[in-house]
């Protein structure tokens, strides 16, 4: 029995080095290799039978605007963290009122979107987790914002900030306004059921509240932190 158990450990211990080896490799080379694809992305396409619309653009070239607008919406603390923001989820965990932003960092959606499967089991949470941990250490804030801004969810099969504004602005995210940028950063919470193309009321509400908090953070200068 007890070699038994040291065979196990030792297997154990083998397994845990090849998961942190093979996953720490992973998010190194996509620091510079762009994601062709992502798992939430390939999980629509398998369900849906459709190609997604996904343009890829670098981060210079999405604007500001709107890169500000998510940060805004999603994640005002996204400079300053590490990749949890225990604050908000302890202040999300305690409302019960809808709220303006979430308690999942933009590095946490990142990390969900990019590597795993949908669900909200604890093994899941865990790899968010650790694939978290990785973003933040091998990863700057302007390649998480970037990745981010490219695998997003804006509309049914559109995903990333350039298919984005074709679809619903015809123009390129380059060249998204405060206004169009904020209705983007709105939706991003249910981009199934609300439209940055034709907004509701609620969305340009939404938008118009992004766009006050935008200020108060100081604007596009407030990228400086990154």
């Amino acid at each position: 029995m007890p070699r038994l158990l040291k065979r196990a450990s030792k297997v154990a211990l083998w397994l845990c080095i090849i998961f942190v080896t093979v996953t720490t490799l992973q998010v190194l080379v996509l620091r510079w290799v762009n994601p062709p694809s992502s798992m939430v992305i390939q999980h629509w396409q398998q369900q849906s039978g459709r190609n997604a619309q996904l343009e890829w653009r670098p981060l210079e070239r999405i604007s500001p605007n709107l890169q500000v607008a998510v940060i805004a919406a999603e994640d005002q603390k996204f400079p300053l963290h590490h990749g949890f923001d225990f604050a908000s989820l302890q202040k999300a965990m305690n409302e019960k009122r809808k709220r303006t932003r979430g308690a999942s960092t933009i590095t946490q959606q990142t990390a969900k979107n990019l590597f795993l499967w949908s669900g909200r089991s604890y093994l899941r949470k865990g790899f968010e987790a650790w694939y978290t941990l990785l973003l933040e250490l091998l990863w700057p804030k302007e390649r998480i914002l970037e990745v981010y801004l490219n695998i997003a969810e804006f509309g049914d099969g559109i995903y990333g900030a350039q298919a984005a504004a074709r679809n619903f602005y015809g123009t390129s995210a380059r060249h998204l306004s405060r206004w169009q940028a904020g209705l983007m950063a709105a939706v991003l919470p249910s981009p199934k059921r609300m439209s940055a193309m034709t907004p509701s009321r609620y969305v340009r509400s939404r938008a118009a509240d992004i766009n006050g908090q935008v200020r108060q953070l100081g604007g596009t200068g407030y990228l400086q932190k990154l």
